[in-house]
């Protein structure tokens, strides 16, 4: 509960102050989405130790979940919204056996998974379904206000279950069955169960992600909502603040998302240097993330 009054609260105050001061509207909707994507990678990376190259595809599913619930039955928005977290949660346990894998094996399977998706919901084939390749205009429930504000709420979900998984016995044993399987199962932990129960989980909160996301933009293309930048900058914002924690991955969007933005159209010339010299260092010389400077001085970082 101190967690949530101490990071959570404030967070959501910030992000629904800014609008009234910031006029960049879309930018801060950006830091909303990755803060919810690199805390959806916290889950299923921080406390169970897989890594999701293919994460975009719940994000895109979700995305696109919403899309069809608009186009084909006319639900409102936030009805739209609901449905997408269901189809990344469906998308989730339809992929579930990928968690037999483990390292490398599920990262790139994960990532294969998110390409077959994509190709999928891209097929000329189905265009009277998902538009095909052609794209996805949604311009009657265009409404970036609103929008906004579930991207918020979709955040406090998302910050809930991190905390939760920080501060229960289920995140302990989660962690338990990342450092060794076999002892947890041996200590009576169900393994499978709590690998599936994580995995649906940062499904669930990538899938109303991309819901709020297709109905922040109205018109999308296949390849925008599947894009694999997606996953790798949740992923390197998640790495760089710190997985398993709740402020590491806030850290890592409000530093690295900042820097992006700021270097990426003041000097454009300079971003790609600059950007992976920053992401060498702390690999190098951080590799527990920006958090780990205060767990060596014996602060306990959330």
């Amino acid at each position: 509960m101190r967690h949530l009054l101490l990071i959570v609260l404030p967070l959501l105050v910030i992000f629904a102050l800014l609008p009234g001061v910031y006029q960049n509207h879309l930018l801060l909707f950006n830091f909303v989405i990755f803060l919810v994507l690199a805390q959806g990678v916290n889950i299923i990376y921080g406390f169970t130790g897989y890594l999701p190259f293919g994460y975009v595809g719940f994000f895109g599913a979700g995305a696109y979940g919403f899309a069809i619930t608009v186009m084909h039955y006319h639900a409102s928005a936030p009805m739209a919204v609901l449905v997408a977290g269901a189809v990344g949660v469906a998308l989730g346990l339809f992929l579930s056996p990928l968690l037999r894998l483990s390292g490398a094996y599920f990262a790139i399977a994960n990532m294969a998974a998110a390409l077959a998706v994509l190709h999928f919901v891209a097929n000329p084939a189905l265009e009277d379904i998902t538009r095909g390749p052609y794209g996805v205009s949604l311009t009657g429930t265009f409404n970036p206000t609103l929008a906004y504000a579930a991207a918020l709420i979709v955040l406090a979900l998302t910050m809930g279950i991190v905390v939760f998984l920080k501060n229960s016995s289920f995140g302990l044993a989660l962690q338990a069955v990342r450092e060794d399987p076999v002892s947890a199962s041996m200590a009576g932990v169900n393994v499978v169960r709590m690998r599936v129960i994580a995995w649906l989980a940062s499904a669930l909160v990538a899938g109303l992600a991309g819901g709020v996301y297709a109905w922040y933009v109205s018109v999308f293309f296949p390849d925008n909502v599947f894009s694999s930048d997606f996953s790798i900058f949740a992923i390197v914002f998640a790495l760089f603040g710190g997985v398993a924690t709740i402020t590491g991955p806030i850290i890592g969007v409000v530093a690295l998302y900042g820097v992006y933005n700021l270097i990426g159209f003041t000097t454009p010339q300079y971003f790609q240097l600059i950007y992976g010299l920053l992401i060498m260092v702390l690999v190098l010389f951080l590799p527990a993330g920006l958090v780990s400077l205060a767990t060596r001085r014996g602060w306990r970082v959330p």
